[in-house]
């Protein structure tokens, strides 16, 4: 399944290092990467504490690129509006953290962003294909959510190419992101199953040059 369309690297600024987050964020502004993907996490959904609104305007202000904004929350639909006006051009919340998957997907186009909708490892793309023709991107988590630098969940490819048909079945326009152990060494197998977006944070910022990092995902291969 190699004819999608399109092939962007999202780096994950979870990874940046935050003693020197403008550098780092100017960095990916001048790179290929066409995003910058904004891990929020809560402590609650996942065990773990990130950044919110503050950093998120803060990297806003550093770069020109599509801000990617994955919230890790519970009751996302709180916050929604409060991400927009700080700088996401996409809200992706977790299908598993709302008891409204509707009004959230509702609040996030109002508020003038794209919507993206996020499974975690366990859940089944099934579960999200009501939701298909409403979004305008699914999440598919490679790791478990909540912290950077783990590895690739075998079998997480296929999800992705599950999915893919699911989407190209019904004639829909749904971009499919992949976040956890993305590398450039799995980069061309994840666009052959259909991905359109790689989320990739470690091993962009500990590549001793990033930007080279972020070149050789976007052209990787199976070969």
């Amino acid at each position: 399944m190699s004819n999608n369309k399109k092939r962007i690297v999202s780096p994950s600024m979870l990874s940046a290092d935050f003693g020197h987050l403008e550098r780092d964020t100017r960095m990916i502004d001048r790179s290929a990467a066409e995003w910058v993907h904004i891990d929020v996490m809560d402590g609650v959904f996942v065990p773990n504490i990130s950044f919110g609104f503050p950093v998120l305007k803060a990297i806003t202000a550093a770069t020109q690129k599509f801000m990617d904004v994955h919230l890790m929350i519970v009751e996302p639909e709180k916050y929604v509006e409060r991400f927009v006006q700080a700088g996401a051009d996409l809200v992706t919340f977790h299908l598993e953290a709302t008891k409204d998957v509707q009004g959230c997907i509702d609040l996030i186009r109002r508020s003038g962003a794209k919507v993206g909708v996020s499974i975690k490892p366990a859940t089944p793309v099934e579960a999200i294909e009501e939701w298909l023709p409403q979004i305008d991107l699914v999440l598919v988590m490679s790791v478990e959510p909540g912290f950077g630098g783990q590895s690739f969940i075998e079998g997480s490819a296929e999800k992705v190419s599950a999915l893919r048909g699911m989407i190209e079945r019904r004639g829909l326009d749904v971009l499919i992101e992949i976040d956890g152990g993305v590398s450039r060494h799995n980069a061309g197998a994840l666009y052959e199953a259909g991905c359109d977006v790689l989320v990739a944070g470690s091993a962009v910022f500990k590549a001793p040059d990033p930007e080279e990092e972020i070149l050789a995902m976007l052209d990787a291969s199976t070969n």
